[in-house]
């Protein structure tokens, strides 16, 4: 049997359970809140703790979905953003390289190391 579970955070501090089927209990963590009121359930239910399955459905604050789903849409920008950044400095090494530069020479005009500068070469050659 599937029970659905509401967990509303209480001014106090408390997430407040409540199953469709009328069982109340209360958790100061979400992550306990199957196990506590698991037994509550299955008592009201008149079947064993283990014929249950909850899922708990957290009561969130009005936007709270909204600026999830933007902090996503902004982390794949960035990730995004950040393999462009690699590729021009793959390809600004090379250009550097192919130019006659030492690897020193890219370490110091890039403001990387020589061993970055020779991976930045040599992983553009591999592209």
């Amino acid at each position: 049997m599937k029970v659905r579970v509401t967990a509303e955070r209480s001014p106090r501090g408390w997430w407040m359970l409540e199953s469709e089927n009328g069982a109340v209990d209360q958790v100061r963590r979400l992550e306990h809140a199957d196990g506590a009121i698991r037994e509550a359930v299955a008592h009201l239910a008149g079947i064993p703790d283990a014929d249950i399955e909850i899922e708990v459905v957290p009561v969130l604050p009005e936007g709270f979905e909204q600026a999830k789903r933007q902090a996503a849409d902004l982390r794949a920008q960035a990730e995004l953003l950040q393999a462009q950044a690699a590729a021009a400095n793959r390809k600004a090494a090379s250009a550097l390289a192919e130019s006659g530069l030492t690897v020193r020479d890219i370490g110091r005009l890039m403001g990387i190391s020589p061993q970055r500068a020779s991976q930045l070469v040599s992983s553009h050659r591999t592209d």
